[in-house]
């Protein structure tokens, strides 16, 4: 682990050194009369009104049900409800915003996918929540809930163009300086995760003060236990310094490769968001083709790999989210399903016990509600 925390350091002090790095004039452009804050927050490129914020909050990130609820009761023409945060994408309707916080996505479909219904389609609509600007852009090369942007100013560049549906073209200077400031202080849920991305320390695991506290650690802690399969359980997907990675115990009981960063937790296949399903149609290397049927494939729409290859990291799979600062950032899950940390925990029993041949906890993994009472109060120390 320390080899790794030492990597990962290297990492970000590279990453880091290379957002400022670009931070020099290139060409007339609005970030040469606005710094990145003013950028982030005040800038719509021309577009629908939206700027950064209106999606990216300082105090969560991300938008939530309750903060669409607000923003609407101020202001029923808020930016944040035109476009793909309306209804049916042309600015008619809220519900789908004021219940879920979910915007619709436009996502292209690989040259192996098509729909079934719809042969000639090169892209599909889903809906998905918006992804927290809380850590990630400091501590988290990976980007998107499906990966698909390799780094912040092409993230930041396809948010101004499809969301906020700029009529100026954001110049690369603009982009620099929009990715710097989402690196400052304000973007860390606290000091020690800040410490770290500026080369210091990964932050470590809270000892928890209360009994509840401390036996939600025990979920937590980095460790293969064989005499009891709750210990460590959580870390088989929540590992590293970010706590958002695999680990030997997704190894050894699911075969799911270590480092891993994309995983399925059955939030498609048990669809309680009720998205709309999508039959898709994806054609393999030996010509065979699959029809998947799911409300969002995930990251097998980046991949363009839909038969199920055993490791959950394709089909219906998702960014592992870090777990610091998550009692900051809800909702959570892709599709905003679960609105409370309650709610991720009542997923969990869900998960651990779902087959979709048949009924039955996996054995041995039965969440009690002292459990997740514990695991949520230990979440809360993150």
């Amino acid at each position: 682990m320390a080899g790794k925390r030492g990597v990962l350091c290297v990492f970000t002090t590279v990453f880091l050194g290379a957002l400022v790095a670009t931070l020099s004039g290139q060409g007339d452009s609005i970030g040469n009369r606005m710094d990145g804050k003013q950028l982030f927050e005040r800038e719509t490129f021309g577009g629908n009104g939206r700027t950064c914020l209106t999606c990216h909050s300082n105090e969560t990130g991300t938008v939530s049900p309750q903060d669409a609820q607000r923003r609407f009761a101020a202001n029923p023409h808020d930016p944040l409800f035109v476009h793909d945060g309306s209804d049916d994408g042309n600015g008619h309707g809220v519900t789908r915003m004021l219940n879920d916080a979910t915007i619709l996505m436009h996502i292209p479909l690989p040259d192996n996918v098509s729909l079934a219904d719809d042969p000639g389609a090169r892209e599909v609509i889903l809906r998905r929540g918006i992804p927290t600007t809380i850590n990630t852009p400091g501590l988290d090369p990976v980007l998107m809930l499906d990966g698909r942007q390799p780094s912040l100013q092409m993230q930041a560049a396809g948010a101004i163009h499809d969301h906020a549906q700029a009529l100026t073209v954001a110049k690369a200077a603009d982009l620099d300086r929009i990715a710097q400031f989402q690196v400052t202080d304000a973007f860390f849920s606290s000091p020690a995760l800040r410490a770290f991305a500026r080369g210091g320390a990964a932050p470590e695991l809270p000892q928890g003060n209360t009994a509840s506290e401390r036996r939600g650690r025990r979920f937590f802690e980095d460790v293969l236990d064989p005499t009891d399969v709750k210990h460590g359980l959580c870390a088989g997907c929540h590992a590293g310094p970010m706590l958002n990675e695999t680990n030997l115990v997704s190894l050894l009981i699911f075969g799911i490769p270590l480092h891993t960063r994309f995983q399925s937790v059955a939030i498609s296949e048990i669809n309680k968001a009720h998205n709309p399903m999508h039959d898709f149609v994806f054609t393999n290397p030996d010509g065979s083709k699959a029809h998947l049927v799911t409300p969002d494939p995930g990251r097998a729409l980046i991949t363009g790999i839909g038969v199920e290859d055993g490791t959950f990291t394709n089909l219906n799979s998702f960014k592992i989210s870090s777990l610091w600062g998550i009692s900051r950032t809800a909702p959570y899950f892709h599709d905003n399903s679960a609105k409370t940390l309650e709610d991720v925990l009542a997923h969990y029993t869900l998960f651990f016990g779902f087959d979709p041949d048949g009924p039955g906890p996996i054995e041995g993994i039965i969440l009690t509600a002292q459990d997740q009472a514990d695991m949520v109060a230990f979440l809360k120390l993150l």
